[in-house]
């Protein structure tokens, strides 16, 4: 059975500032990178508009360069190659600009002036619509502001200890990531991802210039992040109980194939992207694995 990471979703301005990764003790080791936020990072899932792709490889073995806009922060940079035959499938067919969602894993590269370089490996990419990245933009900004009001405890807290993090209420996962973050980066700039969560926002609202009356830097921040929960569109519980039904019902031994599976899921009202996010509480929950990427089968 293969062991999944959590798909974290990250704006790229989080992301590509990460410059600390701990390496895995042997090559099927996981790999993490570390942002200055405190998540943990192995693999994401992120999307936007896919504006240019390149070939740099040859025609019997591509290698493709992406680079994906998140209209919130910046650009995600994405490689495949012969080892993601089915991301490389897609992106072959996939002609800028168009609507995209990624799940792959992260990776980094430090030139010889030691900068650090973050890029993504994707496992999949699916077409999305315009309706489908807003909806991963209000995870993304979600993500980030609970991400940003965590550091302020901590910060607030004087011990930055793991133990103490633990004590004070936060999870064991989140007070490693936080203490890695804080020993490697020191306090993070807080006005760069209040700006991102910002810009974020008012990309999906009509009124593009509105003031969200957002603070200027964490010392102010609230503990909630309020935004519109009819936005979130289907309850996660009833869709995971669709998709449950549906990995039954087309589970002939080996699984239930994906692409049917999203076919399926697409005539149940649940589009591409909600499909790899449930998947993936699915999966992290333990009761669904991939015996490989083409199939889903439940445990």
């Amino acid at each position: 059975m293969n062991a999944r990471e959590t798909a974290w979703r990250l704006f790229s301005s989080e992301l590509n500032s990460a410059s600390y990764e701990i390496k895995g003790a042997d090559e099927k080791s996981p790999s993490y990178v570390v942002t200055r936020l405190g998540a943990v990072v192995n693999r994401v899932l992120v999307a936007g508009v896919i504006t240019e792709k390149e070939n740099v490889g040859t025609v019997e073995e591509p290698m493709w360069r992406g680079r994906i806009q998140d209209l919130a922060s910046g650009n995600f940079f994405i490689n495949v190659g012969r080892y993601q035959p089915e991301a490389a499938a897609a992106i072959a067919d996939i002609e800028p600009p168009a609507f995209v969602a990624v799940v792959g894993k992260v990776r980094t590269y430090k030139t010889d002036d030691d900068r650090t370089f973050v890029s993504i490996r994707p496992e999949r990419i699916i077409r999305i619509s315009e309706e489908v990245r807003y909806q991963w933009i209000l995870d993304a900004a979600r993500s980030a502001w609970d991400r940003l009001n965590k550091m302020k405890k901590a910060l607030s807290i004087g011990d930055l200890s793991e133990d103490a993090l633990v004590k004070a209420g936060l999870t064991k996962k989140e007070a490693e990531g936080i203490s890695l973050a804080l020993a490697q980066y020191d306090s993070p700039n807080s006005s760069v991802y209040l700006k991102t969560i910002q810009n974020a926002l008012r990309a999906i609202l009509p009124d593009n210039n509105i003031d969200l009356g957002l603070p200027e830097d964490m010392s102010d921040v609230p503990d909630e992040i309020e935004l519109d929960p009819a936005s979130r569109g289907s309850d996660n519980n009833d869709i995971e109980d669709i998709i449950l039904r549906l990995l039954e019902e087309l589970d002939e031994g080996k699984g239930a194939p994906r692409d049917e599976l999203e076919r399926r899921a697409e005539a149940e009202g649940i589009s591409s992207m909600e499909l790899e996010e449930v998947s993936n509480a699915l999966m992290d929950k333990g009761m669904v694995y991939e015996p490989n990427l083409r199939y889903l089968k439940r445990i």
